[in-house]
């Protein structure tokens, strides 16, 4: 099966086509770009208009053609301008609605996992510790990294684009100007140098479609006069002296029009790359960069090899190949449990609980492949909101998992989490309740449904000791009730009392009267 990912990016959309190959991840079979410059405002992206969202559908619609000419099935991200709109919604109703095409907005944190995910296919550094910078349109992603390990990470409201609206409108450039940018540009990435100095790097990763300008312009400069790029650029290396000597180029040409000329630069990137070029050096000079490796791969191909991971697991062509996303989303959730669950010991007995229950009602439940794993995730995090308090706190724990950045899960997939959590006390879910009642039809049956499990599990431990040790589910025809039965070599009659307590919204679900009973 041919898969395709679209980077729905501030300034671009680029998507990548390709193949999975056993062994060595996937074979690209076409690639597309377009400038689209989906968001605007020199600060927060607030708003995108009307003519930026019309643009937007209509380049989705020709991705996905492109996808689909190569029998592809293809996963949308959207980044920086999508996840900060306050309207981004049209944008992603209209896209499914009239381009076809279902669009996962991703964390700061998740997109730069995303992007060392695809740089460790393009460069070998591996093994190698790393410092990654990725300039956007929108943002800037700095990342410390090796052997597949994300030490630290950040997202900055920093891009080309949004730099240029706020101090080159029309790609206008004065000497005050590049003054301020820089100023702010360093004020915003001190806040890195801690991770920085704690881990350090041996070398210097920039990706993104400004890196590569840059690494054509050095290229430029050191040939002939008559300049022939390069068929990749991947792996070239510049050193930040020769980046210093294309943003004194770049900055000597006032306008947009007379900086197009320049050998390397294309037309389209004129007016925001001083921005774009600006960043990559104030990061230079903060945290003492040499020399800047380009990596040809970044978020899309990420998104790639994820995408791989999500559908076929470990055994697909290629596996080898992966930062296995199961355990990255799982080391993030323990950790927010550490930090905010007062009893870990008896979250995980439930999560444990709650999956078994999951396996026994699968005929019933009709719910296969990831849910699974949201349970668990809703299971094992249902009680971070105690680090509040307890009164509400299945309300608090709605606000900590959704405002928490979980490494290997979209934005989406931790809103599902969120709710799951968020449900597994007092009231049910509720179509007045208003995030709920923005799921579509098939999310909201996922959330009744895993809730329902998740709050018999929490019954089935009512004492926090882990005395029931799993329960099995006895059919007994197809009209008769569902009979729970409870293993345990202690008495669990509070357990089994609470549990009861707590099915009736599984009662509901299943559409059947359940019994609970030691085995």
């Amino acid at each position: 099966m041919n898969l395709a990912a679209l980077d729905i990016g501030t300034n671009s959309f680029h998507l990548v086509v390709a193949r999975p190959v056993a062994g060595s991840g996937f074979e690209t079979i076409t690639r597309e770009k377009e400038v689209v410059r989906l968001g605007s405002g020199g600060g927060d992206m607030k708003l995108l208009t009307p003519e930026a969202i019309d643009r937007g559908v209509a380049c989705l619609t020709r991705m996905r053609g492109i996808a689909e000419s190569h029998n592809a099935v293809m996963r949308a991200v959207a980044t920086s301008a999508t996840r900060e709109a306050v309207n981004s919604r049209d944008f992603i109703e209209r896209a499914a609605a009239e381009a076809g095409v279902e669009i996962d907005v991703i964390s700061g944190l998740e997109e730069a996992r995303l992007i060392h995910l695809g740089v460790l296919q393009a460069v070998p550094v591996f093994d190698r510790r790393l410092l990654l910078i990725d300039v956007g349109g929108g943002s800037t992603e700095l990342l410390i990294g090796e052997c597949g390990e994300t030490l630290a990470a950040r997202s900055f409201k920093l891009g080309a684009v949004r730099l240029t609206d706020r101090y080159f409108p029309d790609g206008d450039v004065t000497p005050k100007a590049v003054r301020a940018c820089r100023s702010y540009i360093r004020g915003v990435v001190e806040h890195f140098s801690r991770d920085v100095t704690r881990f350090g790097f041996e070398v210097a990763i920039s990706s993104s479609g400004t890196a590569e300008t840059v690494a054509r312009m050095v290229h430029a400069t050191r040939g002939s006069s008559a300049f022939e790029p390069l068929r990749t650029y991947n792996c070239f290396e510049f050193a930040t002296t020769e980046l210093d000597a294309v943003v004194d180029r770049l900055t000597e040409h006032r306008t947009a029009s007379a900086r197009a000329k320049l050998d390397g630069l294309e037309s389209t990137r004129a007016d925001i790359i001083v921005a774009g070029a600006l960043i990559l050096a104030t990061v230079a000079e903060t945290f003492g960069i040499d020399t800047y490796t380009f990596s040809e791969a970044a978020l899309r191909e990420g998104v790639l090899l994820d995408t791989m991971n999500r559908i076929e697991g470990d055994d697909r062509p290629g596996a080898a190949a992966l930062h296995h996303l199961r355990d990255v989303s799982r080391r993030s959730i323990n950790q927010l449990v550490e930090r905010c669950d007062e009893d870990p010991a008896h979250s995980r007995h439930v999560a444990g609980l709650a999956v078994s229950l999951f396996d026994e009602l699968t005929e019933l439940h009709d719910l296969t492949g990831r849910p699974r794993e949201y349970l668990e995730a809703a299971a094992l995090l249902a009680n971070v909101g105690l680090v509040i308090a307890h009164s509400k706190h299945h309300l608090h724990a709605y606000y900590i998992i959704r405002n928490s950045e979980l490494a290997g899960l979209t934005d989406g997939e931790i809103e599902l989490i969120a709710q799951i959590a968020r449900y597994h006390r007092k009231s049910e879910p509720k179509a007045s309740h208003q995030a709920f009642a923005a799921l579509d039809a098939d999310q909201q049956r996922l959330v009744r449904s895993l809730a329902g499990v998740l709050r018999v599990a929490i019954g089935l431990d009512r004492r926090h000791e882990g005395r029931v040790l799993g329960a099995t589910v006895d059919r007994a025809g197809p009209d008769g009730p569902l009979r729970v039965l409870v293993k345990s070599d202690e008495d669990v009659s509070l357990e089994i009392f609470a549990a009861d307590e707590r099915k009736g919204l599984l009662e509901q679900v299943v559409g059947r009267a359940i019994e609970i009973a030691p085995a």
